[in-house]
């Protein structure tokens, strides 16, 4: 035999190992593929490259309809789901469906009703919640019947997604359509999606701290693709969103609940702990002690929790109790944003004081401070307090005599001095 035909003959013996080893799709998936390869042949050679092709979960393993779901039609003899909600992820990925189903990502759509989304749907204009607040927070999507949806709900794949058969959440928000892949969901640019702006800037922050900038210059050693990704172990390069927040260490396993290690809350006015804190903080002090010193990571929280402190008592706490009081004497009407000292304390906890308190969280100074305290304080001495005054007087005196705000009657002068010797020094002026 010659070389060429003994070179041709042992690749197809390998040819048809890799075959014989390669799992069978159904007959319904072949069906899938062999049509959609023309129709739609770039979510094919998606999930071709995917983890789902290799164990032979194909189109209809996750399309198939279940029972009662009330968006599904009639395709080629099949009924079929075009949402791919939790409750067909949970056919295969049970433990991870319930952990979503606790966390905060799953109860996103809860926004609808807030003053967020009053802003979006009212103030804006409905077209702007439905392209910008629900593409993230998730949309209540109706179903019209025949595979076709509500232009105004559909297509959405915001985490908080309320689907037609009463699931909450998308799993391809973080996994993607039709890959499924996890080293994305690993991947800090793919929480960023949401996570930016000017209310809650963590892509932003993480991209400034010593995290991001030790992810982008070590990309190649960050084992993405990983089974495990348990860092320490998989991985040490760096930490991204999901290391802190959800994926395995030596001690805890994953999980699909991101608030499982968080034990502050800053979305609200003012911060709060929450339930069960101090497990979650341990959880996350674990993540932590993979990189940092035990003594390092006690002093960051003990920084943290008084840059917390600072906010809520010399600025969240102070502006809340003259904003009820304006309310109680009927200074401000109920309705948001019809007078210009609610959008003033609006953008003083929702936009300003997120970023001095996620920033501090996440190790981001110049949000702390530039982006964060800095315009706290001049929203809340150059614009709140001279607003409020002005609708009723002497509202903020009570606030005002704290030890917090006592500058503002004037510095001594030795703390002048202080100020000027510290310039001189420093600058030479």
């Amino acid at each position: 035999m010659s070389l060429r035909l003994s070179s041709l003959f042992i690749g197809l013996i390998f040819a048809s190992a890799a075959l014989a080893d390669s799992p069978q799709l159904s007959e319904e998936g072949k069906a899938c593929v062999e049509c959609h390869k023309d129709s739609t042949p770039g979510i094919v050679e998606q999930w071709q490259s995917s983890a789902h092709a290799k164990k032979g979960v194909d189109c209809y393993s996750c399309h198939k309809a279940n029972e009662g779901d009330p968006a599904t039609f009639d395709h080629y003899g099949h009924k079929i789901a075009v949402i791919v909600t939790p409750n067909y992820c949970g056919r295969c990925h049970a433990a991870e469906v319930k952990q979503f189903e606790k966390s905060h990502h799953a109860a996103a759509a809860k926004f609808i009703g807030s003053l967020d989304n009053m802003l979006g749907e009212i103030v804006e204009g409905g077209p702007a919640a439905n392209n910008g607040c629900r593409q993230c927070h998730g949309s209540e999507v109706k179903y019209l019947g025949d595979g076709k949806f509500d232009a105004t709900t559909w297509p959405n794949s915001g985490i908080g997604r309320v689907n037609p058969d009463g699931s909450k959440g998308s799993c391809a928000a973080c996994h993607g359509r039709h890959t499924f892949s996890s080293a994305t969901a690993r991947m800090p640019e793919n929480c960023g999606k949401c996570h930016l702006g000017p209310d809650h800037p963590q892509i932003e922050i993480y991209n400034e701290s010593k995290h991001g900038i030790q992810y982008r210059a070590n990309m190649a050693k960050m084992n993405l693709e990983s089974k495990s990704w348990v860092v320490g172990k998989d991985y040490s390069a760096a930490p991204t969103c999901a290391t802190c927040h959800m994926s395995a260490t030596s001690h805890q396993p994953v999980t699909h609940d991101v608030g499982d290690r968080i034990s502050y809350t800053l979305r609200p006015a003012i911060s709060i702990k929450l339930d069960n804190w101090e497990k979650r903080r341990l959880n996350m002090m674990d993540v932590c002690s993979n990189c940092h010193a035990t003594a390092w990571v006690d002093n960051f929280y003990k920084q943290y929790e008084g840059t917390i402190d600072l906010y809520n008592e010399k600025f969240a706490k102070p502006a809340k109790s003259i904003m009820d009081k304006l309310y109680a004497a009927k200074k401000l009407t109920p309705t948001p944003f019809d007078e210009k000292l609610e959008w003033t304390y609006y953008e003083l906890w929702h936009h300003q004081g997120r970023r001095a308190r996620m920033g501090t969280a996440m190790m981001g100074p110049d949000y702390t401070q530039w982006h964060g305290f800095f315009e706290v304080a001049r929203t809340f001495y150059t614009e709140f307090i001279p607003e409020a005054e002005q609708l009723m007087p002497g509202v903020t005196a009570e606030v005002m005599k704290s030890d917090y705000h006592k500058w503002t009657k004037g510095l001594t002068k030795e703390e002048l001095q202080q100020q000027i010797d510290f310039y001189k020094d420093r600058y030479q002026q």
